[in-house]
């Protein structure tokens, strides 16, 4: 098996892949971040020479870029860093590889998307980012599909049980409030990262055991199913026995710095029928990681 190397691993996705590479047997793993810990070693993507010297040291066959300016609403007033952690950081990846050149595989998102779609969006469609997040996330991608060896999977809706996500906020706000103003006019897909983390190593794997070949260029992977977030905060309050009545608002009710896509629907043929990837549906995942926060919030009492 080659060896992994794993950028942006205290978030979600990079912590999901922490967990799931221990079932992973015979893969080597670097996880890496801007800290370090006893797991993770440290790297800063922005300091070029010492990306550079990173990666002629350790040369990884693989890297898994789950490094990236996630928080929406202040990318509209620090756009410079958005674009300097979702785009320019690329090219100094990519620039590694002219002297080691890795399989990437570079996560992205659906807000590439304007929103206004009538059905899933599919790999091909043209983008159209509305937020300076999306548009440096596309400005992102468009350094990515320059890379011979890259593969993009945008997700959407992302969450786990750590780090600061949409399952998280409305189990914390139930316990505070007697009701909840969640907007029921923005559709899409919940997306458990242990199931992302699962099929990108389902697909390494593939890859490195000669059952698949590997396949450039864009995927979508989104847990199964559709809600709107009045559906997805519901079904979190419901399961939980928690009190807290959800009301359904307009996003007009609910104004952010950042336009939120209205519809963001991804469809994942593609990556099923390349990689046989088995995806799991968004209700079932999310009772998944409720009950691993039971259990975590249980072992801390």
């Amino acid at each position: 098996m080659g060896k992994i190397l794993v950028t942006g691993a205290y978030g979600q996705l990079g912590t999901a892949l922490r967990e799931y590479s221990k079932a992973s047997g015979g893969m080597d793993f670097l996880f890496t971040d801007v800290q370090a810990d006893d797991e993770i070693i440290p790297l800063d993507l922005t300091d070029k020479v010492s990306l550079s010297a990173f990666i002629h040291s350790h040369t990884p066959d693989w890297v898994i870029n789950c490094a990236a300016y996630t928080r929406v609403d202040q990318a509209e007033e620090e756009p410079e860093e958005a674009y300097r952690l979702n785009a320019d950081v690329l090219k100094n990846l990519l620039d590694t590889a002219s002297g080691h050149p890795f399989r990437l595989i570079h996560i992205s998102t659906d807000y590439v998307f304007n929103g206004r779609a009538y059905r899933p969006y599919r790999e091909e469609d043209p983008p159209d980012p509305q937020s300076v997040y999306g548009k440096s996330k596309y400005e992102g991608e468009q350094i990515v599909l320059g890379y011979p060896r890259a593969m993009i999977i945008r997700t959407s809706w992302l969450y786990s049980e750590t780090g600061s996500n949409f399952v998280k906020t409305v189990l914390k706000l139930a316990t505070e409030r007697n009701t909840l103003d969640v907007v029921y006019d923005q559709i899409g897909t919940p997306t458990y990262a242990g199931d992302l983390a699962t099929a990108i190593l389902q697909i390494i794997r593939s890859i490195e055991e000669n059952t698949r070949d590997f396949q450039t260029g864009i995927y979508h992977f989104s847990d199964e199913g559709v809600c709107s977030w009045y559906d997805f905060a519901r079904e979190i309050v419901l399961s939980q026995s928690l009190k807290t009545t959800i009301r359904p608002v307009t996003s007009a009710q609910f104004v952010r710095p950042a336009p939120r896509p209205f519809y963001s629907v991804l469809a994942k043929e593609k990556i099923k029928r390349d990689y046989g990837i088995h995806i799991p549906y968004w209700r079932d995942s999310l009772h998944k990681c409720l009950n691993n926060l039971k259990l975590k919030n249980n072992g801390r009492q």
